[in-house]
């Protein structure tokens, strides 16, 4: 399954947002875009309705974690983010200039006169810009800002700088311009981990004092993944971010009850699985990966939770790649516990 999003619709609601904001606020004039509304909404629907939120960047999401239960990681760091914003290529000196003569004819409220004079002084007449870099057509383009959902982390107000134009396949030297990094930063962002259900022996209903066992099979514990690319202005990148489990953690959902291993950890065996099925007969062992209850749930039931901590990597187009900040995803599930005597046998 790849997604992308783009359109002309964007393009002329970043003319049109900047000659608005040129009339309302010449300091900081290219801050919005048109289109940008009341700040948290657009975010919210900007890829449905193509406005500053479309993209040229594609995600792969092929080999992304599904189903109802699925969700986003934790980010396990608390000073790293994705990138709520980044600078792709957008227009062309023709659509800029196409976009731009469509807007230069609607109706204009107060002062977007003057809005619409200093765009064509930035644009136009070579401040810094003459006649729309038309002498560079074909070599390279402008680029200009988007930004992830705004349920995604998304903040296309994060990015100030108006559109400036970039030569085919140069790298652009402006602060989460899209590199492989940056890709890589915004595919992890897209990363879904499947839910996944503890295998319980007893399953579900277990007894006090007795050991409950606790396990993930290979088979249903495995990498997922997320590509991002971009194939405009002369950029032909893209970038791989890689979610492996690495461990779960088991809270039993009351302090009366004894966790195994004591600290609730269970690791990764070599074979890829966690913890171990149980096998009759081992009752009075205690598991590697496990919980025992020492209070009945009484007319209720205890909520207890897994939570997998899963290692993330990258690589990309033309580097060597590495590590992003690990992230954490939980289930939980109901656990009753019965206050009847176990004898193991």
């Amino acid at each position: 399954m790849t997604t992308t999003t783009g359109s002309a619709t964007w393009r002329r609601a970043g003319i049109v947002a900047t000659i608005a904001c040129l009339a309302l606020a010449p300091a900081d004039a290219f801050a919005a875009r048109p289109g940008d509304k009341d700040e948290g909404k657009v975010e919210q629907s900007g890829e449905k309705n193509n406005d500053e939120l479309a993209s040229v960047i594609r995600f792969d999401l092929s080999h992304n974690g599904t189903g109802p239960s699925s969700g986003p990681m934790t980010v396990q760091s608390s000073n790293w983010t994705p990138p709520p914003c980044w600078y792709e290529p957008k227009y062309t000196p023709e659509q800029l200039k196409a976009d731009h003569m469509k807007t230069k004819n609607l109706p204009h409220a107060s002062g977007l006169g003057e809005a619409v004079a200093a765009f064509e002084k930035h644009y136009v007449e070579g401040h810094p810009y003459k006649n729309y870099n038309m002498a560079k057509k074909g070599k390279g383009m402008f680029w200009d800002r988007a930004a992830l959902p705004y349920e995604e982390g998304g903040d296309i107000f994060a990015c100030k700088k108006p559109p400036f134009w970039v030569d085919n396949g140069e790298p652009p030297n402006v602060e989460n311009a899209v590199t492989p990094e940056v890709l890589a930063e915004l595919a992890y962002a897209k990363i879904k981990i499947p839910g996944t259900k503890v295998t319980l022996a007893p399953e579900n209903v277990t007894k006090v004092n007795l050991h409950t066992w606790a396990w993930l099979d290979k088979a249903k514990f495995k990498p997922v993944s997320v590509t991002a690319s971009l194939n405009a202005g002369g950029q032909n990148i893209e970038a791989t971010t890689t979610a492996e489990p690495q461990s779960l953690r088991i809270e039993p959902g009351t302090d009366d009850a004894e966790t195994h291993p004591a600290s609730g950890d269970c690791t990764i065996n070599k074979d890829g699985s966690i913890g171990s099925p149980y096998v009759r007969g081992n009752a009075k062992k205690i598991p590697p990966c496990g919980v025992t209850y020492l209070r009945s749930s009484g007319n209720g039931t205890y909520e207890l939770k897994a939570t997998i901590t899963w290692k993330v990597t990258w690589k990309g187009t033309g580097v060597p790649g590495g590590k992003l900040p690990d992230g954490t995803f939980g289930t939980t599930q109901d656990v009753t516990v019965e206050e009847v005597q176990a004898i193991n046998r």
